[in-house]
């Protein structure tokens, strides 16, 4: 049976946060989610069509339409976007489930309740909820009635032939009774620009409005206090909290563990921090071979940064953080890198699919993701282990290995061990020189240049011996790579020397 498209309406930015969590409830569901998909306009993937309005188009190829309203109602010419998806939802008798966030109406905007009075005179009926912990439950009950009712699936009938799936944790949902003055402002700051919803940074009770509306934390008479989603994505310190919210990184001076490593460090700090101080670790610990690409002469690193990242935001967002005695652990050998995550891959994954690379998106921790997913450090499509292996070939080294031990979720990186001169210089790394220019340039120009590039300078007197040419001509070429403002002249006679016309800050 093919599955059923149940289409989440709702003004984007201010329900982003339910509309995750609903996703996340079915495609963790051991049933809806063999019989639906949730579909986020946002989330789908892009078409090369012009459509002047493809939400529209995307909800044509919807069967359920899942409606969910609070204060704001969009940006309208006339009408929303949320507006037109009901009203095309009504006009094709789509099977309609209609959620209303508040207990009362006085908040809402002028257009938001005369939206409301309409579907109310449609003769539909909707459930109120206060937050995401009571929607779950009426969100799971009125998809089981619609598709019982609409589509003659009776779950009860259905569950003996259900796959296994694991649903997704509550751990990052719970409500702790913490000041929010456990958040990083800094840190918070930066995530509330990068969505978009300021230029400038914000702090004080308006970073924590905004931090509101996105669900990290709640406001509880007149205090604002942390869910633990909040805690962990941006809190100073979660470990004072939760122990396991920690990174052991460790390097080693051989292949095999030691009680001695050449440097470790603990991390506790927002999630971005600690991915950003991953990487720090990495760079300090590894070589980074000189290479020469175009006009410069680049430090190479020893494993790719995205492929680092990747792993260790797949880690923080996807380990399971029920299990209290377990942190992440980064272990660098000479020959690999290793990082391991508490907990197995979750059902129905595994890590021969994992492998294979033939896996869908799930998460563990969806709205843990999403955060993450906002600043860019990962993506919810699935495509994370295929950027990683992509990351690792064109850095010329081997694709990742997965496997499970003790627990653990493990990615190691292997790294070029002895020989560094597998690595490759990244695409874009240098403009080098432009095309129209190395064109009019001879071998000898271009000897010369490899030599300012290795020693800073190169005279006439070098290019007499190393091209075997008279001083008339190894002059003729340097002025040359002048004339071309490639490179620049100091001093006179024969002890002038050309340097690069960077060096000079020249264009």
């Amino acid at each position: 049976m093919k599955k059923l498209r149940a289409f989440i309406s709702s003004v984007q930015k201010e329900l982003e946060i339910e509309r995750v969590a609903v996703a996340g409830w079915v495609s963790a569901d051991p049933q809806l989610s063999e019989l639906c998909d949730v579909v986020l306009f946002e989330k789908e993937a892009l078409s090369g069509k012009r459509i002047s309005k493809p939400y529209l188009e995307c909800l044509k190829s919807c069967q359920i339409y899942l409606l969910i309203l609070d204060c704001e109602y969009g940006n309208p010419p006339e009408f929303s976007a949320t507006h037109e998806e009901y009203r095309f939802a009504r006009d094709h008798d789509l099977p309609m489930l209609v959620f209303v966030k508040g207990m009362k109406d006085g908040k809402r905007e002028g257009k938001t309740k005369e939206f409301f009075a309409e579907i109310k005179s449609d003769g539909n009926t909707y459930r109120r909820f206060h937050d995401r912990i009571d929607l779950q439950p009426e969100i799971q009950s009125a998809l089981s009635c619609v598709l019982r009712e609409s589509f003659d699936i009776d779950l009860v009938a259905e569950a003996g032939g259900a796959a296994v799936l694991e649903p997704a944790s509550m751990f990052e949902q719970q409500a702790l009774e913490l000041s929010a003055n456990e958040l990083d402002e800094e840190t918070s700051s930066e995530w509330v620009r990068a969505l978009g919803g300021t230029e400038s940074s914000v702090s004080g009770r308006d970073l924590l409005n905004i931090l509101r509306q996105k669900g990290l934390v709640r406001l509880e008479e007149g205090d604002f206090r942390i869910q633990a989603s909040g805690l962990i994505f941006l809190g100073k310190n979660p470990s004072l909290r939760f122990p396991q919210c920690r990174i052991f990184v460790d390097a080693f001076r051989g292949t095999v563990t030691d009680s001695t490593p050449s440097d470790q460090d603990t991390l506790s700090a927002p999630a971005p921090a600690m991915v950003r101080a991953v990487w720090e670790f990495v760079q300090k610990n590894t070589r980074h071979p000189m290479r020469v690409a175009g006009l410069t002469r680049i430090a190479l690193d020893e494993y790719p940064e995205e492929a680092v990242r990747e792993a260790v935001v797949n880690a923080i967002a996807h380990r399971n953080y029920e299990d209290r005695a377990r942190q992440i652990l980064v272990k660098l050998f000479t020959d690999r890198l290793e990082i391991l995550s508490p907990g197995e891959p979750m059902k129905p994954l595994t890590v021969a699919k994992i492998r294979r690379g033939n896996c869908q998106p799930c998460s563990r921790n969806p709205i843990l993701g999403q955060y993450l997913n906002h600043l860019r450090l990962m993506d919810q499509r699935g495509s994370g282990i295929s950027r990683m292996k992509a990351a690792m070939l064109n850095h010329g080294l081997d694709a990742p290995v997965y496997d499970l031990t003790e627990g653990y979720f493990r990615v190691i990186l292997k790294g070029p061990g002895d020989d560094l001169a597998r690595l490759r210089i990244p695409s874009g790394a240098s403009a080098g020189i432009p095309p129209a220019v190395e064109e009019q340039l001879n071998g000898r120009q271009k000897a010369a240049l490899q030599e300012v590039l290795e020693s800073g300078s190169v005279s006439s007197g070098w290019l007499v011996k190393k091209a075997r040419v008279s001083y008339d001509t190894a002059n003729r070429d340097l002025i040359g790579l002048a004339g071309l403002k490639v490179l620049v002249r100091q001093g006179k006679g024969r002890a002038s020397r050309y340097v690069l016309a960077e060096t000079e800050g020249r264009e």
